[in-house]
């Protein structure tokens, strides 16, 4: 009670993700991290010969998405990889419907020659985890059902042998956990051909050797980071939590056949990602994984510096990744 009184004292709000979010007492919540919204069209010269449209994925929460239609699929009518995009932003800021995040996705499926469904899960605080890992897996449970027969777009042009799990930071989590929970023999199993994680968010209860002390140089320092989890949480989670260290046996559990895991060199989560990479290459499952590092380069630098060498070395891996021959049949 006296810890609380003095918080009440000597600051507005009850708890903050700086640069990010402030959560005050008063239950107001203030993001700082934003990108305008850009609104879906059907023209592709709007957005680099890509048309988008917005869909609703379920109506109980709300929670939608964007779609991104190369312009010579339309044409061709050609059946094309499915890249179900999750977006970033500590789970609590930034949209699938963001300039950031629209321009991204529409450069990836332009690139890629995929349909790609970006989704809009509900955020943290006012709805903590699990309601962004619910939302993506409705979101793919979409497209395996009813989009494959109600949808125009998929249902003439989704190829359900190339189905893609992606995302950047806290969506390279989310995309992680998606590929889990479709991996599960319960009767609602998604075929997935891989999952990328590009600097995909993971943490740990406790702290590596590189992790002990910030070095100056990366993005976020190591005690901000263990701020986030308990976050988005509600406080229900510490950071020991195996959603954000994933055990062996969860790993092993993946029935996707290929990943992709993207680190750059000066990120934080750095050394999370290629242990990942390390387990998932060397554990009991029976995958393929392809390791990309970017040197010199921080968290998310690609959505920002889009022109670098390093972002395009970064997009050309993940292009090269998704249009892989495949082996084997499978059905939505």
């Amino acid at each position: 009670m006296q810890r609380r009184t003095q918080s009440a004292t000597t600051s507005p709000w009850t708890s903050h993700i700086y640069p990010f979010i402030r959560r005050y007492e008063d239950g107001r919540i203030e993001r700082f991290v934003r990108s305008s919204f850009v609104p879906a069209s059907a023209d592709p010269a709007a957005s680099g010969g890509v048309a988008t449209r917005d869909v609703v994925v379920q109506d109980a929460t709300g929670v939608s998405a964007r779609l991104f239609l190369p312009s010579g699929a339309a044409a061709t009518c050609s059946r094309l990889s499915v890249v179900l995009y999750i977006h970033g932003g500590c789970f609590c800021t930034d949209s699938a419907f963001s300039r950031t995040y629209h321009r991204y996705a529409a450069s990836l499926a332009a690139r890629a020659g995929a349909l790609v469904v970006s989704v809009e899960y509900r955020l943290a605080p006012e709805h903590p985890i699990p309601a962004a890992y619910d939302d993506a897996w409705a979101a793919l449970r979409w497209v395996a059902t009813t989009a494959s027969l109600s949808d125009p777009w998929i249902s003439a042009h989704a190829d359900p042998r190339r189905v893609f799990l992606a995302g950047d930071s806290v969506g390279g989590n989310i995309a992680y956990h998606t590929a889990v929970r479709a991996s599960r023999d319960d009767g609602t199993s998604v075929d997935v051909e891989g999952v990328i994680m590009v600097q995909p968010y993971l943490w740990g209860g406790e702290r590596l050797p590189a992790e002990e002390a910030w070095d100056g140089v990366a993005m976020f320092p190591p005690e901000l980071v263990e701020k986030l989890w308990p976050f988005v949480t509600a406080g229900q989670a510490g950071n020991d939590d195996p959603r954000i260290d994933p055990p062996d046996e969860e790993i092993a559990s993946l029935k996707c056949r290929r990943a992709l895991v993207a680190l750059a060199g000066k990120d934080i989560f750095r050394h999370r990602a290629r242990r990942l990479a390390s387990r998932m290459r060397d554990g009991a499952w029976k995958g393929s994984v392809t390791l990309v590092e970017l040197e010199g380069e921080d968290h998310c630098f690609h959505l920002y510096r889009p022109q670098r060498a390093t972002s395009h070395k970064l997009m050309q891996s993940i292009v090269q990744f998704i249009n892989q021959p495949i082996r084997g049949i499978s059905k939505f």
